[in-house]
C-alpha cells in the first residue's frame, strides 16, 4: 500500500510541534534554488501520455504498461526504466502508480517530511522550497537518488534505502550464518553486499572443538547458491556481492583461483553442449559457483614492493597455530593477473592507500566494499547514494555552471542524510553504524558525455583537469554543506575521535587541488573548488562535520537511464552511433547527441557538421570524414574501437581515474577494459601502474575470458583410423532453383543467392558485396566458392553454421531484418540466416546481438557479456558490475 502518492501539500507538511522541537542556527536548505516561486514544478514541463513496453530477447514484451504520464522530453528508455523498476503497485490495479509525477513526488514528499521532523529545515515553508527543488532536480533530470530510495521511500515506514551494505563476518559459524540472513534481507529490497573473509580461519587450521577449519572458499560456495537463489526477489536483478581477502591469508591462493577452477568447469561442459547462457536454467553456468559475487584481492604496499624486488611473501595462519608459507611475492601477483586474465575475476584493491585516506581510523580498520567496489568503509556500515548528471549544468555556451552545480549538492547532502535517520536497516549493527556515522555516498554520471560535447577528449590533459576540478568541486561543495548541518544538527557521533584524522585527509584533499591543471574550461571551476574547500577546512576546527564520508563515482547504471544519460559514471562514451527503435516497428540508428554537440563546439559550420554525420551514419566512425580535421579525431574516440580509430587505451582509463581520485572518500567503479589479444603481462602492468597512480582499487576486464563464446575443442583421434572414403562431389543441375536475399550490415549492402537441389536443400552460395575486383569482392568470391565446394562434398549445414555464426569482424552492426537483428560480422549474419531459413530457428542472439526492444542505447557489448536477468538483453559493462540498455536493469548495487 503507497504512503504517499500524491502531490505534497503545504498543508501535509508536518510541523516543529508534530516532533522535537529543536533549536539551531538557520539551517543550510531555507530558499528555492531551482524551482520557479508562485508556479507549481509539474508546469515547467510538457507532459503526455505514452506507453512503456520492454520486449524480451525472444521479441515478446515482459514488461508493457499503458497510459503512463511522462514529460515530453524523457526518452523512452527513462520512461521504462521507471516504469518498470521504481512504480509501485501491482500492475493492472488502480493502486499501481502511472506517472513519473507521482513518483517523484512520493519520494520527495516523504524526504521534506522527514527533513522538516528532523530539524534540517527550519519551518514548513523551507521544506516546502526544499521540497519543489528536490521535484525540479528529478524531473528535470539534473539528478537522481540510487534505485533503493525509488523502490521504497514513501511505500513503507523505515524504508531500506542504500545501495551498499559492507557486513563483518567473524571467525564462527554463528557469524557466518548471519551473515548469510542478513545479505539475503539486503536482496531482497535491492541492495547490495560486501564482506571480507580474512577473519575466517584457513583450511586445515585448528578448530577448539577440536577438527579443522573448511576455509572461507568453502564458505563462499553456500553463500554464492543462497545469492543466486534469491537474485534480489522482488525486484528483476540479480542479488550483488562483494568477496575480499586480504594477501596474508593462508587460502589466498585457493581464492584468486577459485573463480578460474570454476570456469574451466564451464567451458568443460559448454564443449559438453550445455547451453552458455547465463542463468539458462540447466545451463553451463548455473551448474558452477562463485557466478554472482565480485571477488577482490586486499593487495598491500608490502608485497607490490617486494613483487618489484622479487622478494618472498609469507601467508600466516588466521588462528597462528599453523605454518607459514613463503612464496615468491611476484607468484602472488602474476596469480592475480592470471587470474583476471582467463576470467576477469579478483579485482584488487589497494590497501595501504586506502587505509591512508581513511577518515575515521580511530574507529576501526576499513576491510572491505560494496560489490561494485565504490563504498569503502567500516564493517557492517551503509550507505545511501545520488549522482549529478554533469551534462545537464553546461550552458549553451559550453561554461560548466559552477553556483548551480553547488546549490545541488547542497540540496542532495541535506536529503540524502535525512535518509540516514529515517531509512530502515537490515540488523541492528547497521543501523547503529549508519548512524554514528552517518556517509554518504554522493557522485556524478554522463563525464564522457560533458567531455565529448565541450570538444575535449576523454584520454587528454584537458579533459582530466575539468573532471578533477568538478570533482574537486563536487566534494569541496559537500564538505561544506555537511558543515553547515553539523553547525543545525551537530557532527555526526564519532566525529571527536577522529577529528585530527579526518582533518587531515581534508587538507589532503585541499592539496590535491595544485594537481589539477588549470584551463579555459577548468579554471573557473577550480577556483570555486578552492573556495569550498576553504570554507570547509574552517569547519574542521569548529562544529565540524555531519558526516564522516561524502563522495564516490558509483556505476550509476539504472538512474543514468532515469536522467538520460548519454554515459555512466566516470565512463567514456561507448559508441559513437546509438540505435533507436521506432514506435511504429523498425530499428534507427542514429549518431550520439554527443557528436553533434562536439562538432559545434569545435567550430563547424551546419553544413559541414551535416556531411560529417552523413560520413558516420555509413562508415560507423569519423576517420576520413570530409571537411573534418584529423585532430580533432581523439575526441570522438571511445571505449570501443571505431573504424580507423583505436579504442581509449588501458593508460587513458588510468589516468582519468587517478584525475577524480584525491577528491572522493571512496573509490570509483570503473572497469579496465582490454582487448583479447591482452597478455597476461599487460594485466600485470595495469595493476601496478594503478597502485603508482594512487588509485583504491582497479578492476581489469579482458574481452573473451569468459567461457560464453563458441569454443574449438579439438577432436581426440582413435587408436586406429580407417582409410577415408573417397570424396563424391554432388553437384547441381545445370537448370536449378535459387533464392536471392538482399541484406544490409553496418551501413554495406549485399546480396546472397542460394543454389538449391530439387529437394530444395543449398548446395552453393553466391555472396555479393562491394564493387566487382576490389580486395572485399575477391575474398567474398573465393569464400563463397569454398562453401559452395563443401555443401557439394557432403558438409551439413548445420556445421558450417556452428563453424562460421558469431564470428567478428567489420562490417558488422544493425541489419534491419528481425530475424537476424544484428550481426557480428558478414559470415555472423550468412550462416545465421541460413540456419534460420534451411534448418531450425535461430538459437537465439549470440555473443553480439542485441535484441529488440533496445533504444538510445550502445549497439556494442562486450562479445561474453551476461544477458539482463529481466529481459534476457545482453548487457554492458557498468564499472565492475554490468547494465542492460534494454530495460535499464543492472547486475550491482546501485
Amino acid at each position: 500500500m503507497l504512503r504517499s502518492a500524491s502531490p505534497l501539500a503545504r498543508s501535509s507538511i508536518p510541523t516543529p510541534a508534530d516532533s522535537d522541537e529543536r533549536t539551531a542556527p538557520a539551517p543550510p536548505v531555507s530558499t528555492r534554488r531551482f524551482a520557479p516561486e508562485g508556479r507549481s514544478v509539474w508546469d515547467t514541463v510538457e507532459w503526455t501520455r505514452r506507453t512503456a513496453r520492454i520486449d524480451g530477447a525472444d521479441g515478446q514484451p515482459v514488461f508493457e504498461q499503458a497510459d503512463i504520464e511522462v514529460p515530453v522530453g524523457w526518452s523512452e528508455t527513462a520512461l521504462r526504466v521507471v516504469a518498470s523498476r521504481y512504480f509501485q503497485g501491482v500492475l493492472g490495479t488502480p493502486e499501481r502508480e502511472s506517472s513519473v509525477r507521482s513518483l517523484i513526488a512520493r519520494v520527495t514528499d516523504t524526504l521534506a517530511g522527514w527533513a522538516l521532523l528532523d530539524g534540517a529545515v527550519a519551518d514548513p515553508a523551507a521544506a516546502e522550497a526544499f521540497r519543489d527543488d528536490l521535484r525540479w532536480l528529478c524531473l528535470h533530470q539534473h539528478a537522481a537518488f540510487n534505485s533503493p530510495v525509488w523502490f521504497n521511500v514513501g511505500v513503507v515506514d523505515q524504508p531500506q534505502c542504500s545501495a551498499c551494505f559492507i557486513n563483518g563476518v567473524e571467525d564462527s559459524m554463528e557469524s557466518i550464518l548471519e551473515l548469510g540472513r542478513t545479505e539475503g534481507r539486503l536482496f531482497k529490497h535491492g541492495s547490495g553486499s560486501g564482506a571480507n573473509l580474512s577473519r575466517i580461519r584457513g583450511e586445515g587450521e585448528p578448530l577448539k572443538t577440536g577438527g579443522t577449519a573448511s576455509g572461507p572458499v568453502a564458505f563462499m560456495r553456500g553463500l554464492d547458491a543462497m545469492a543466486g537463489a534469491i537474485k534480489s526477489g522482488g525486484r528483476t536483478r540479480r542479488a550483488a556481492r562483494m568477496v575480499m581477502l586480504d594477501d596474508t591469508h593462508p587460502d589466498l591462493m585457493d581464492f584468486i583461483q577459485c573463480k578460474v577452477a570454476e570456469e574451466d568447469k564451464a567451458r568443460a561442459l559448454i564443449a559438453a553442449g550445455y547451453d552458455p547462457g547465463f542463468g539458462v536454467s540447466g545451463g553451463a553456468y548455473q551448474s558452477v559457483a562463485f557466478q554472482n559475487a565480485n571477488h577482490t584481492v586486499r593487495l598491500s604496499d608490502a608485497l607490490l614492493h617486494r613483487a618489484e624486488a622479487d622478494e618472498s611473501w609469507e601467508l600466516r595462519p588466521v588462528s597462528g597455530a599453523g605454518p607459514t608459507r613463503t612464496l615468491p611475492a611476484r607468484a602472488v601477483l602474476r596469480a592475480v593477473a592470471d587470474a583476471a586474465w582467463r576470467c576477469g575475476d579478483p579485482g584488487v584493491q589497494f590497501r595501504d592507500t586506502v587505509d591512508r585516506w581513511h577518515t575515521c581510523p580511530a574507529s576501526g580498520p576499513i576491510r572491505a566494499t560494496n560489490p561494485c567496489g565504490e563504498f569503502v568503509f567500516l564493517d557492517d556500515s551503509a550507505c545511501n547514494l545520488a549522482s549529478l548528471n554533469l551534462l545537464r549544468f553546461v550552458d549553451e555556451a559550453g561554461d560548466f555552471e559552477v553556483e548551480r552545480f553547488e546549490n545541488a549538492v547542497e540540496i542532495l547532502v541535506v536529503a540524502m542524510d535525512t535518509i540516514v535517520e529515517r531509512a530502515g536497516y537490515p540488523q541492528p549493527r547497521a543501523a547503529e553504524t549508519a548512524r554514528r556515522f552517518r556517509p554518504l555516498g554522493l557522485g556524478a554520471t554522463n563525464l564522457g558525455a560533458l567531455l565529448m560535447s565541450l570538444g575535449l577528449p576523454y584520454d587528454s590533459d584537458e579533459g582530466r583537469a575539468l573532471a578533477g576540478a568538478v570533482t574537486a568541486l563536487m566534494a569541496g561543495a559537500a564538505w561544506r554543506s555537511s558543515a553547515r548541518l553539523a553547525a543545525q544538527q551537530g557532527p555526526f557521533a564519532a566525529w571527536t575521535d577522529n577529528a585530527a584524522p579526518l582533518a587531515r585527509v581534508l587538507e589532503r584533499h585541499r592539496d590535491a587541488l595544485a594537481e589539477v591543471r588549470p584551463t579555459p574550461r577548468s579554471a573557473p571551476v577550480l577556483a570555486a573548488a578552492r573556495r569550498a574547500w576553504d570554507t570547509a577546512l574552517a569547519s574542521a576546527q569548529g562544529p565540524g562535520f555531519r558526516n564522516a564520508q561524502l563522495t564516490l563515482m558509483a556505476p550509476t547504471g539504472t538512474i543514468s537511464f532515469m536522467m538520460d544519460c548519454d554515459t555512466t559514471g566516470v565512463e567514456p562514451e561507448l559508441a559513437l552511433t546509438k540505435t533507436r527503435r521506432l514506435a511504429g516497428g523498425g530499428l534507427l540508428t542514429v549518431e550520439n547527441a554527443s557528436v553533434g554537440r562536439a562538432l559545434r563546439q569545435l567550430g563547424y559550420g551546419p553544413t559541414e557538421r551535416a556531411a560529417i554525420l552523413a560520413w558516420l551514419a555509413t562508415h560507423g566512425g569519423l576517420a576520413g570524414a570530409p571537411g573534418l580535421d584529423p585532430a580533432h579525431l581523439p575526441v570522438f574516440d571511445c571505449a570501443f574501437p571505431s573504424p580507423g580509430r583505436s579504442p581509449i587505451s588501458a593508460q587513458g582509463h588510468l589516468a582519468m581515474m587517478a584525475a577524480v581520485q584525491p577528491f572522493l572518500c571512496g573509490a570509483i567503479s570503473k572497469t579496465v577494459n582490454l582487448a583479447a589479444s591482452a597478455t597476461v603481462e599487460d594485466i600485470e602492468a595495469v595493476i601496478l601502474e594503478a597502485w603508482r597512480l594512487g588509485l583504491k582499487s582497479v578492476t581489469v576486464y579482458r574481452d573473451g575470458s569468459k567461457g560464453a563464446q563458441v569454443l574449438e575443442t579439438a577432436a581426440r583421434a582413435p587408436a586406429a583410423v580407417a582409410p577415408p572414403p573417397e570424396p563424391v562431389r554432388r553437384r547441381l543441375p545445370a537448370t536449378r532453383s535459387a533464392l536471392t536475399h538482399k541484406f544490409q550490415l553496418g551501413g554495406h549492402e549485399g546480396y546472397l543467392t542460394v543454389g538449391l537441389y530439387e529437394d530444395g536443400t543449398p548446395g552453393e552460395l553466391f555472396l555479393v558485396m562491394a564493387k566487382e575486383g576490389s580486395v572485399v569482392s575477391g575474398l567474398v568470391n573465393v569464400f563463397s566458392t569454398s562453401v559452395s565446394l563443401a555443401l557439394q562434398y557432403g558438409v551439413p549445414l548445420e556445421v558450417l553454421c556452428e563453424k562460421f555464426a558469431h564470428t567478428r569482424f567489420e562490417p558488422s552492426g544493425f541489419t534491419g531484418n528481425p530475424e537476424v537483428p544484428i550481426a557480428a560480422s558478414i559470415t555472423d549474419y550468412v550462416f545465421r540466416w541460413l540456419r534460420a531459413r534451411f534448418l531450425t530457428e535461430d538459437p537465439g542472439p549470440g555473443e553480439d546481438a542485441v535484441p529488440a526492444g533496445l533504444a538510445a542505447a550502445p549497439v556494442l557489448a562486450a562479445s561474453d557479456a551476461p544477458p539482463c536477468s529481466a529481459c534476457g538483453a545482453l548487457m554492458v559493462r557498468a564499472g565492475s558490475c554490468h547494465r542492460c540498455t534494454n530495460c535499464g536493469g543492472t547486475s550491482g548495487c546501485s
